[in-house]
């Protein structure tokens, strides 16, 4: 089989919209949650979330690629600018072979209600116009991208809750080791408007804690209350090693394990501790590695009791007695969703770049589940050379990558 590697990440999020601001955001423990005023006026019951910045089209994309972008488009088209630019990816490259396409994104909801009301005010589905078909579907950012930047090889979008940014990494590495493609762009995006979390409020999954933002996300703690959502999108270009080599592309890191399973509960939202470790176990074997291999565990830990306390229990299953570090970068970007794999993986790779390890802030007292385990609460130097990053999803999918610095 073909070795998969890493040659360019993009980053657009709540912690900055370029992979230096983001490192040095990780570094220094700062979130990027705020309150947004929209979500007050709409009713939320929490108005908080992850502040993402609007990206600046005009000038870099003509008014008809500009139209047909939903939001997370755009941040998706800005982080694959990035991530193509580092990977020494041009036009002519891009004109010239195939690079593949897989992008994590499931939902796409301002697009819809827009085009509802737009039809329930005007009786004239006519109005609605060509832009709300293309930024509706879940498949708006491949369609976008693919159109954009002229891929021409597999096209597809991974809709698998919050795992999808990682399934996409995941699956674009199996098509590159079985021959079937030399370059994939892979990656995860998530819509921040205030049309897009409604329904997630209404359940009261969210934080409350609006007197303290930047205090809401607590991952592993025993006092947390709910989870914040947040957005953007993380793109990475993934290739053949020999193909990398070939064309003189500096290699970043390389992905050398990709577990998956689906927990298979009664429950929609149920997780899952032999859901999360066969995933894990699944990572580990493919790559060929032990648990105590692995420097360092990027935990999906979202702020939510019951999400928490199974992830801790398989945690522990697995890393207890390597005493492994493991912390939530989400206590600083809050849950961004479809893209969470995906950026998550980036986030590592600065980790890896930096020699440090993010902090899992606001972990102040554990709880039953996630005492015992190394929770980093502190930013703490350290080298790393593989490291395990985990997504869970509802319905029960499961996804764990495992890369290493090369």
């Amino acid at each position: 089989m073909r070795r998969v590697v890493i040659t360019g990440i993009g980053i657009w999020s709540c912690l900055g919209t370029d992979k230096e601001t983001v490192s040095a955001a990780l570094r220094e423990g700062r979130s990027g949650i705020g309150i947004d005023p929209q979500r007050i006026e709409y009713g939320y019951r929490s108005p908080l979330t992850g502040i993402v910045a609007k990206p600046e089209l005009k000038g870099k994309l003509d008014r008809k690629q500009r139209m047909y972008l939903a939001e997370e488009g755009e941040y998706a088209y800005m982080a694959t600018m990035e991530a193509f630019s580092q990977a020494g990816v041009d036009d002519a490259y891009l004109l010239n072979n195939e690079v593949g396409l897989i992008f994590g994104n499931d939902s796409s909801a301002k697009a819809v209600i827009e085009s509802h009301e737009i039809a329930m005010a005007k009786k004239d589905t006519t109005l609605i116009g060509s832009a709300g078909i293309f930024q509706s579907m879940n498949s708006t950012v491949t369609m976008n991208l693919s159109t954009i930047f002229h891929l021409r090889g597999i096209n597809l979008t991974i809709s698998a809750a919050c795992a999808s940014g990682s399934h996409s990494i995941g699956l674009g590495a199996l098509l590159i080791r079985d021959g079937l493609q030399d370059m994939v762009l892979c990656g995860g995006a998530q819509e921040t408007n205030y049309l897009s979390m409604g329904s997630f409020d209404g359940i009261s999954a969210f934080s409350t804690r609006i007197d303290e933002p930047t205090k809401a996300s607590r991952p592993f703690d025993r006092d947390r209350d709910g989870l914040v959502p947040s957005g953007g999108a993380a793109a990475l270009v993934l290739e053949d090693y020999d193909h990398a080599v070939a064309r003189g592309a500096k290699i970043i890191a390389e992905v050398c394990g990709y577990g998956f399973s689906s927990n298979g509960e009664n429950h929609i939202s149920q997780p899952s501790e032999e859901g999360c470790a066969r995933a894990m176990t699944r990572a580990l074997n493919e790559a060929g590695l032990k648990a105590e291999d692995i420097d360092y565990v990027n935990a999906h830990a979202t702020s939510t009791v019951q999400g928490d306390m199974f992830e801790a229990l398989a945690l522990k299953r697995m890393f207890g007695a390597t005493h492994t570090p493991i912390s939530s970068t989400k206590s600083m970007t809050g849950h961004e969703c479809w893209m969470a794999g995906a950026s998550e993986i980036v986030y590592s790779i600065l980790m890896m770049q930096g020699g440090f390890i993010a902090p899992n802030i606001n972990f102040e007292n554990p709880d039953e589940f996630s005492e015992g385990l190394n929770i980093i609460n502190k930013t703490t130097e350290k080298e790393l050379n593989i490291v395990l990053s985990n997504s869970f999803g509802f319905g029960g999918t499961n996804s764990a990558l495992i890369i290493k610095k090369l």
